[in-house]
């Protein structure tokens, strides 16, 4: 480990390796099994999990890019499993939310920004050069194609698919795909929705729903007030519901709009 700092005082588990060159600050926590590679700076703050995978460049637990920020003691905390690839910015939190966090089994590919008090959960895929701006929250199992940038305060819903290239300024609801500029609905993510197990009949009732919020010209509510009465319950009509009525930005508009 020459050529490499370590603070003393920080934590690392079993069989972590840290290759030269890289910098671990004190507040700073590893868990067992991860990889370090040359030329990474880990800030005070960072908290990686187990198994984790942190290429050349990046930089974790920076202090925010945000002038609000008086040096409160906040975190960036990295799921177990996580690649990290080339150059990828993860910035902490604030007092906003004291933390900033991507989840368990997520690909962040090179040049990727990971802005103060993000919440990224499990399973997510943000593609090279995807910017996330301060407190976006993305759900599971959602993929952005590269150089896709999201304005702050947007939430991403679980297993949303969005076009490389595309400015996400609104809340794009879970299971969907969104292209085009402004930000589209394109239809319901049905390739990824089979790899990951869902069946016809679910798929199904997920087409059916955003049928009525997106193609037949009904303003959202109306839509929301038929889709409660017509449509059976299970646990991903409830999940598109919950999302689109605690949305605080609206949802992104459909191909009629």
């Amino acid at each position: 480990m020459s050529n490499t700092f370590i603070h003393s005082m920080a934590k690392l588990g079993e069989n972590v390796t840290i290759e030269p060159f890289s910098y671990i600050a004190e507040n700073v926590e590893i868990g067992d099994g991860t990889w370090i590679g040359p030329n990474v700076t880990i800030m005070d703050g960072a908290r990686i999990g187990k198994n984790c995978k942190i290429f050349p460049g990046a930089v974790i637990s920076a202090v925010p890019q945000d002038l609000k920020f008086k040096g409160e003691d906040t975190t960036a905390e990295i799921g177990d499993n996580t690649t990290i690839r080339e150059c990828v910015t993860v910035n902490r939190g604030t007092a906003d939310r004291n933390k900033t966090v991507v989840g368990s089994n997520c690909l962040l590919m090179a040049y990727v920004h990971i802005a103060h008090d993000v919440f990224v959960g499990n399973n997510v895929i943000l593609a090279n050069t995807a910017n996330i701006a301060g407190h976006v929250t993305i759900q599971d199992f959602v993929t952005l194609e590269g150089v896709v940038a999201v304005q702050q305060f947007v939430s991403i819903g679980a297993h949303a698919f969005i076009a490389g290239g595309s400015l996400v300024r609104k809340d794009v609801p879970p299971f969907v795909k969104a292209a085009r500029e402004p930000l589209t609905y394109s239809g319901v993510n049905a390739i990824g929705l089979r790899r990951r197990g869902f069946d016809t009949d679910k798929i199904s009732q997920i087409e059916d729903i955003y049928r009525r919020i997106y193609v037949h010209g009904s303003n959202v509510s109306k839509s929301i007030e038929e889709i409660k009465a017509s449509i059976a319950e299970s646990e991903e009509k409830q999940q598109i519901l919950n999302f689109i009525e605690a949305s605080e930005k609206g949802i992104i508009r459909g191909p009629l709009n």
